[in-house]
């Protein structure tokens, strides 16, 4: 079992939620710990969720965990409802790279991901989560709107002879009806979280393939990292390193090292080629307005 799928496991399943992506990160800047005592390190590792919960009305929720070191457990230490998401903050629009901040109404937390395709994964769920979870909230105004327009339908004359024969026990829904038509108009949707210096391929809707992409690179990187840390467990335990060894553990970083290049170049073509359908479908507007144009002239 992964650490995503122990985290989802051990937190969100127990509480009816989700989890949609989880990013192991640090702070690019340290905080001052005063409880620690002098020279003493914090062993512990951050995980930002993010989380929906399994009842209606749906809530998208951002977490942050720790797993404390020698301690095989997860421990929620804070988390934020998506109206608190201020903003996301790329940090380079340019090109991939792990940095990447959340500013909520009480904090502004500034991380660095364990890898620069597992900022991109989480951004780009973030970003698309949020974008469901406002047009699932407007959808779900309108149709309440459309529900109140919909029993206000009907003939003058039937809607007075049913107030005549209702008395004065319908003139109090009435009062209640036009209340809840003057909240409705007064209903100012909250400020949705803005997407800040993110590269297009992650806040586009042409992304299902980058997103498999950064899941290879990211995978490809975990493995990397547990190469290394078993060279360097096993350096640690022979002081004189056989050459077969040691030519099988380069063979296997180049092989790795090419793959992580050619997806590199893949997500290269393919960022290329969305750009490039955009600029087609914009040519195709434009020649289709321009037709109904010649249309309408002619036909007159």
């Amino acid at each position: 079992m992964n650490i995503q799928s122990a985290i989802n496991k051990e937190l969100f399943i127990p509480r009816d939620e989700r989890m949609l992506v989880a990013v192991e990160v640090r702070r690019r800047t340290r905080k001052r710990m005063s409880s620690l005592l002098p020279g003493a390190k914090a062993d512990y590792t951050t995980f930002i969720c993010v989380s929906v919960t399994n009842t209606r009305p749906h809530q998208l929720l951002i977490t942050k965990v720790k797993r404390f070191g020698g301690s095989s457990s997860f421990t929620r230490r804070s988390q934020w409802k998506v109206e608190q998401l201020r903003q996301v903050n790329g940090i380079n629009p340019n090109k991939d790279s792990p940095e990447f901040d959340l500013v909520f109404d009480n904090a502004v937390d500034q991380w660095v991901a364990s890898s620069s395709a597992e900022k991109c994964i989480f951004v780009q769920i973030l970003y698309h989560a949020c974008q469901t979870y406002w047009e699932g909230k407007a959808g779900s105004l309108g149709k309440a709107g459309k529900l109140g327009k919909v029993g206000r339908k009907g003939k003058p004359s039937q809607r007075v002879q049913d107030e005549v024969r209702a008395g004065p026990s319908d003139s109090s829904s009435g009062s209640a009806a036009k209340t809840l038509r003057a909240r409705r108009k007064s209903y100012v949707p909250p400020r949705q979280a803005e997407f800040i210096n993110c590269q297009s391929k992650l806040t586009g809707d042409a992304c299902t393939m980058n997103l498999v992409i950064y899941r290879c690179k990211a995978f490809l990187n975990r493995m990397k990292n547990m190469m290394v840390a078993n060279q360097r467990s096993s350096g640690r335990g022979k002081a004189v390193t056989e050459p077969g060894q040691r030519a099988t553990g380069s063979t296997i970083s180049n092989v790795v090292q090419r793959v992580n290049v050619s997806l590199g170049e893949r997500g290269d073509r393919l960022t290329r080629a969305e750009d490039k359908t955009v600029e087609l479908m914009h040519k195709a507007h434009q020649f289709a307005d321009t037709a109904h144009k010649l249309a309408l002239k002619y036909s007159k």
